[in-house]
């Protein structure tokens, strides 16, 4: 992407102040613990985070030792307040440099804390923050959704270890999907249903509670507004869970898993109702990804036609037509998976195409 498209991009994602939500610490906590053994003796970098309000920073820096962390490094875009949706008005990024407790007390004090200013404005594509990924052995952040695509890409050109926090849409997404797919990178431990609040700005919630858009998700907490976002946990670390097979009781039958339409593979409407027994491809829910085993399964495709990845699946056929505005409204669109029900076209939600290994 050439530069000026790209801070376009950037200056873009920042004025409209929607996909850079602060993650708590709690959720930090539950997902990381499950990685201990990855860090030991190893440079972590948050190049997404102010370090004097990031979780992430706060993580990291109070569980060095614990950890066996040789060096943390953070960085963060130009703004330096601690209100992470400010105006961007600082005239210098900042970045950290951590190297652990030096007087005893366990704790990260201001004059163990190296603060240092970067040339540029701190943006994880500018040569200097691009040296600090180098050096970096794994990086741990919550990225603007907006430039997630970007993002996974760069750790990918540089072979770098990671734990992101993303936009659950983003496995959709045809270049985080190849990666899923090729087995490069997969979802975290904390399962993909569970709710994750992100605080939000003043003046957002107060715009939230002012319009009280139907279906909007938020909840008020101790007079505090936090936001519901999709978000899932992203990582190319190995973790126990992939390595556990997912147990499977149900045997197939043409009634309960009607094939699609358009591509030879079935449906199945719930992971654990996957049958034991058959051969074929199988179309699952994105949350298959949850209790994804590559040993076990072998991912075939995405069943949904604005991936932009093409597993043969057809458009709809000239009769259907009829069908399509009402498809549209919950969610599909021209060449998605379908079935027939009593004449109608019914189109599941985005199914991944799987087969069983073990059969």
């Amino acid at each position: 992407m050439a530069k000026t498209s790209a801070n376009k991009n950037l200056h873009k994602a920042k004025s409209e102040k929607n996909d850079e939500f602060y993650t708590q610490l709690s959720d930090i906590e539950k997902e990381l613990r499950h990685y201990k053994e990855h860090f030991k003796n190893k440079v972590v970098l948050c190049n997404c985070d102010d370090p004097r309000v990031s979780n992430f920073f706060h993580y990291f820096s109070y569980n060095f030792e614990q950890l066996g962390l040789k060096k943390l490094i953070t960085t963060c875009y130009k703004s330096q307040n601690a209100d992470l949706f400010s105006e961007n008005n600082s005239e210098k990024a900042i970045y950290l440099e951590y190297k652990g407790d030096k007087n005893g007390n366990s704790v990260p004090d201001p004059e163990e804390i190296g603060i240092k200013h970067l040339k540029g404005d701190g943006d994880f594509r500018s040569k200097e923050c691009i040296a600090l990924l180098k050096e970096a052995d794994i990086v741990v952040t919550n990225p603007p959704f907006s430039l997630f695509r970007e993002y996974v890409s760069q750790l990918i050109e540089y072979d770098k270890k990671f734990v992101l926090v993303g936009n659950k849409n983003a496995i959709t997404y045809k270049e985080i999907f190849k990666l899923i797919k090729e087995d490069k990178m997969w979802v975290g431990n904390t399962p993909m249903s569970t709710d994750m609040l992100f605080d939000v700005p003043k003046y957002f919630s107060k715009k939230l509670v002012a319009s009280k858009k139907e279906g909007s998700g938020y909840k008020i907490i101790n007079g505090v507004i936090k936001g519901r976002a999709q978000a899932v946990w992203f990582t190319n670390l190995d973790i126990a869970k992939r390595h556990e097979d997912l147990i499977l009781y149900k045997t197939y039958n043409k009634t309960e898993y009607p094939k699609y339409e358009n591509y030879n593979a079935i449906n199945v409407n719930k992971t654990k109702d996957i049958p034991v027994d058959y051969k074929g491809a199988m179309g699952v829910p994105i949350t298959f990804l949850d209790q994804h085993n590559p040993e076990q399964f072998e991912i075939i495709g995405l069943g949904i036609s604005n991936s932009g990845i093409e597993i043969g699946v057809k458009p709809y056929k000239e009769e259907h037509k009829k069908y399509r505005k009402e498809i549209q409204k919950r969610g599909a669109v021209n060449g998605d998976l379908y079935m027939m029900k009593n004449n109608v076209v019914d189109v599941p939600y985005a199914r991944i195409i799987i087969k069983n290994k073990k059969i």
